[in-house]
């Protein structure tokens, strides 16, 4: 079928699913670019593809054709894309694992995306991401994940009722300072830790931070105030994998 209206039905759907609130109430979201595609599909979320005209890809899966102007209605990039993926959401996990990020209010698509890419680099098990966090289905975090939101469990969750949950579990609470605590360098691994990461300006809440066990830092010159935290989320990440 090749869809040429914008007025299309199926059309007025597809554009709704930008906004977080129809994201929701469909379950449903959309990806961009072959790479996102490929990636859904193996994960077994891909429901449909939508290609623009003359295009092809070999993918065994219902698929909707647009001409080259729907496609850029459609798109959210720049350069139009010519080929999106409409999918289901993930599905959660109950099986948590051992490794366990708690990401408090984080804004930026972009940190995000990072952190994302940086857990599954550095083996945590479930991320969890508390009241205040970026959509997960944003069109800016899905593409900075690079499809590697696929290959993790993630949890939308308030992180209170989880922080006790997992300190009942006898999992080690660990928040993040940025000139108090353990050096990272020097710190010993706990074999079941839940790490808290907090939002860019103001860091971790102060009443999640009562609840933390233990807290690490990272130390850098005097000249550097704080890292980004995408980025200290990364070194803590690897150092922790070790």
């Amino acid at each position: 079928m090749l869809i040429s209206s914008i007025d299309n039905q199926k059309i007025k759907d597809l554009k709704k699913l930008r906004e977080r609130k129809y994201r929701d109430k469909e379950n449903l979201f959309l990806i961009e670019g072959e790479h996102l595609v490929v990636e859904a599909f193996k994960s077994g979320v891909l429901r449909e593809l939508i290609l623009v005209e003359d295009e092809t890809f070999s993918l065994n899966i219902e698929t909707t054709y647009l001409t080259k102007k729907i496609m850029k209605e459609l798109s959210t990039l720049d350069t139009p894309t010519t080929i999106i993926g409409v999918c289901n959401k993930l599905e959660n996990s109950s099986d948590l694992g051992n490794h366990i990020l708690l990401l408090d209010r984080i804004q930026d698509p972009g940190n995000l995306g990072t952190i994302i890419r940086s857990a599954v680099a550095f083996n945590i098990d479930t991320i969890i991401l508390g009241e205040g966090c970026i959509d997960l289905y944003n069109p800016k975090v899905l593409r900075a994940t690079q499809g590697l939101m696929f290959h993790i469990n993630i949890i939308i969750k308030d992180l209170f009722d989880c922080i006790n949950h997992l300190k009942n579990d006898n999992y080690k609470i660990l928040g993040t300072r940025v000139t108090e605590g353990t050096n990272l360098k020097e710190f010993k691994n706990p074999s079941k830790f839940a790490l808290v990461m907090g939002n860019e300006g103001s860091g971790v809440d102060l009443k999640i931070q009562k609840l933390c066990d233990e807290f690490i830092c990272i130390k850098a010159n005097s000249n550097c105030e704080s890292l980004n935290v995408s980025i200290a989320c990364s070194i803590i990440l690897y150092q922790l994998d070790k």
